[in-house]
């Protein structure tokens, strides 16, 4: 079969034929019928050095993947031959205390783990290929009906990443908050409808560009703001002066972290996504009073079903460009450059 893998760390992916994959006990191999292209895969490939990762090369790309059952391994319970599915890509030990709450992306147990601060895409063999061997049954959600693996392939990450960082704020999100997203690209313009979806808050979408912008209100943002140096004060004033209740940085850059701060509400909520490599300092007088500055990374497996439940019912849809397999690795090209509105999902 085709996989798209990385064969060398600071190196572009290449496709590549290799054999397919067949399950073990506990095992199940899908059909993959979409596998989004993530930026933080560009991160991956040419940023990382050498060594720095505890992963062995080559592997297949793709993190975010759905398709459906194609052959189950001895043992395997609840699934059928054919049946739709979602990955769930983070895989840690499956036994620690924070694996079985389902947060597999804060396994405790590292060492236990199928690769170590790892899943599909990240150490082991992605989603960008033909079929991707899922080494357990509990990785995998059943699709609701109404939800097809290209519309559910991008919300296992670019869906639930923004989903779990918005769920820790709910409590601040009442009726007269101002939440802002910071980055409109394929998670920012899923963080606005998360936002419309689940929160009473007025949404402000912070972007460079014009045209995403502009999406983000055509998807439910009550405000559309360029950054500069009155941002943060158009921010506020839009926040009746007091300044947001909640800050989503889907950038991570020290210009938007900054904005971030500067635009808090005291008592407010930043919270940082993006893995642009910025930092923020953080002093008495440095950031507004209370205000809990977190990162976050990916989710867990109950909010994930809670994800493929508001895609199925229509409340969060990826803005989705399709590719084939053929064409992965100038889909990452296109990607590195901006010139992707919403998710990039490859279909095989």
């Amino acid at each position: 079969m085709r996989a798209l893998r990385l064969t060398a760390w600071k190196s572009d992916p290449e496709l590549v034929e290799v054999p397919e994959p067949h399950p073990g006990p506990g095992q199940v191999v899908v059909r993959i019928g979409g596998a989004g292209a993530c930026h933080s895969d560009l991160h991956l490939m040419h940023e990382f050095e050498p060594g720095l990762l505890p992963w062995d090369l080559p592997f297949t790309l793709g993190h975010e993947n759905a398709g459906w059952v194609a052959e189950l391994g001895d043992g395997v319970r609840g699934l059928e031959v054919g049946q739709p599915v979602a990955v769930a890509g983070a895989w840690g030990c499956g036994s620690c205390a924070r694996c079985l709450q389902g947060f597999e992306g804060y396994c405790e147990n590292l060492a236990a783990a199928p690769v170590m601060a790892g899943g599909g895409g990240l150490g082991l063999d992605g989603g960008m290929a033909e079929y991707q061997l899922v080494p357990a049954a509990r990785h995998l959600l059943p699709l609701p009906d109404g939800l097809t693996p290209v519309e559910a392939a991008p919300l296992t990450d670019a869906g639930l990443t923004p989903y779990h960082a918005i769920r820790r704020s709910w409590p601040k999100l009442a009726p007269g908050s101002t939440a802002v997203v910071i980055g409109i690209g394929g998670l920012g313009h899923l963080a606005v409808q998360i936002l419309r979806a689940t929160t009473a808050a007025r949404i402000v979408a912070v972007d460079t560009r014009e045209d995403a912008r502009a999406l983000a209100l055509e998807l439910g943002a009550d405000h559309a703001v360029a950054p500069g140096p009155q941002a943060a004060l158009e921010i506020r004033d839009l926040a009746s002066g007091r300044g947001a209740d909640a800050v989503f940085d889907f950038v991570g850059a020290d210009e938007t972290m900054a904005l971030g701060a500067a635009a808090a509400r005291m008592m407010g909520d930043l919270t940082i996504v993006g893995l642009a490599g910025g930092t923020l300092p953080v002093s008495f007088f440095g950031v507004p009073y209370e205000v809990s500055i977190q990162t976050t990374y990916w989710g867990g497996r109950p909010e994930l079903m809670e994800v493929l439940d508001l895609g199925a019912r229509g409340l969060l849809r990826p803005k989705i460009t399709r590719v084939g397999l053929e064409d992965a690795a100038d889909a990452y090209r296109r990607l590195a450059a901006g010139e992707i509105e919403g998710r990039m999902v490859v279909v095989p």
